[in-house]
């Protein structure tokens, strides 16, 4: 149990330095982090493996670089359902996702 909630505080510490990084990406302050990495892991979980099948022709095609898209689209997604979290456009969607990736990684392995 203690495991989860440690992931939970450093995903929403990730998500929070990605917003103080990059000018597109707004939250109101940490509470709003963490409500958003719950959303997020919802939509990751419910949502995502269903796109990513649909899309997985284009995936393959891709080189698995569409998967970046999904990853952009799922983060924009729970931006528009966490009240406190905004994200102003695809391009930052795209750039913050994969900043989230690298730092979630960082932090992971700082912890561990």
């Amino acid at each position: 149990m203690i495991s989860i909630i440690v992931r939970w505080v450093l995903n929403a510490l990730a998500l929070y330095i990605v917003a103080t990084i990059l000018p597109g990406i707004h939250l109101s302050d940490f509470g709003s982090a963490l409500v958003a990495v719950v959303i997020i892991g919802l939509v990751n979980v419910l949502i995502k493996p269903i796109l990513f099948l649909l899309t997985l022709p284009v995936t393959v095609i891709t080189f698995g670089l569409f998967a970046f898209v999904l990853n952009a689209l799922m983060l924009m997604l729970a931006s528009a359902l966490t009240p406190g979290f905004k994200i102003d456009g695809f391009g930052t969607a795209l750039l913050g996702s994969i900043l989230l990736s690298l730092i979630t990684t960082v932090l992971y392995s700082l912890v561990q």
